[in-house]
């Protein structure tokens, strides 16, 4: 079974973060090992959160535990999503080192995954973080990173150039130099996520609701599409599994009237194409 090693927030009455994406994985039989960065009792836009930050001397003694039972050269995706402190970005800057540098017996055991999910904040709301916490995650972490998760207006706030369209999403995801996965992309009345990297670009679209959707989305997407690659898929089929999954949690959460994205109802329709989804290639 595929080992994956989060370090996110843990949010116990929110399908957002790191524990939204555990939920995720279990779908595709990809065993999730979650490291907390925060304990919180709801997503803070729902107001006060509850509970505390996770002191780094705990985060890292965490990692530590993890290590010395020898799951890091088990470890075949990484996802890194929200920081509460720069002392956090470190020490998981240095755990994914580690993964990388553990011994790997098994001759076919596949090199790890790192995606980066650099959750910084979001067009109309700006940061959500503190700036030395942004800071420290472009500094630092991006340049980990196999796959980086963006929204378009973290993408912009990365490299300083528009990304809010699927064309100037190709472009400034190819400034990074990394495979990008950039959602919350506008055309039209469509709403999408962009997919590029050196050699291909692909856009998977929807027509864009007036339902406000749960918070969480961007952590399900880049859970959903980091399965795909797992399980060795094409970028492009990945992302339009990924999307249609995503797409298909939402309008479930908006015919329940679902508070939080429904990730555990949708059972393995979160791994199926939607046919709303229109995939097109962009470069």
């Amino acid at each position: 079974m595929p080992l994956a090693l989060i370090m996110s927030s843990h949010v116990a009455g929110s399908r957002v973060g790191g524990s939204a994406q555990a939920l995720a994985l279990s779908q595709f039989k990809i065993d999730p090992v979650v490291v907390p960065t925060v304990l919180y009792g709801r997503h803070p836009g729902w107001g006060a959160p509850g509970g505390a930050q996770v002191p780094v001397e705990a985060f890292e003694g965490m990692l530590d535990g993890i290590e010395a039972n020898g799951l890091f050269g088990l470890t075949d995706l990484v996802i890194t999503g929200y920081f509460a402190t720069p002392a956090q970005v470190k020490a998981a800057t240095r755990a994914i080192d580690a993964v990388r540098a553990a011994p790997r017996g098994d001759a076919f055991n596949r090199k790890p995954l790192i995606v980066v999910d650099p959750v910084m904040g979001d067009a109309g709301k700006g940061l959500f973080v503190p700036a030395e916490v942004a800071d420290a995650i472009q500094e630092e972490l991006l340049p980990k990173a196999d796959l980086i998760t963006p929204n378009s207006w973290e993408l912009q706030r990365i490299t300083g150039t528009d990304a809010r369209s699927p064309d100037a999403a190709v472009r400034a995801a190819r400034l990074t130099g990394k495979a990008v996965l950039v959602s919350s992309v506008m055309r039209g009345g469509e709403i999408g996520v962009v997919y590029a990297d050196k050699k291909e670009a692909w856009l998977a679209a929807h027509q864009k609701g007036e339902f406000t959707p749960p918070s969480g989305t961007g952590d399900l997407l880049a859970a959903l599409f980091a399965a795909a690659l797992l399980e060795g898929q094409t970028p492009s089929y990945g992302l339009a599994r990924a999307v249609g999954g995503l797409s298909e949690t939402i309008t479930s959460a908006a015919i329940w009237s679902a508070p939080e994205l429904p990730i555990v109802a949708m059972g393995a329709r979160i791994k199926q194409a939607s046919p709303t989804v229109r995939l097109e290639r962009l470069a």
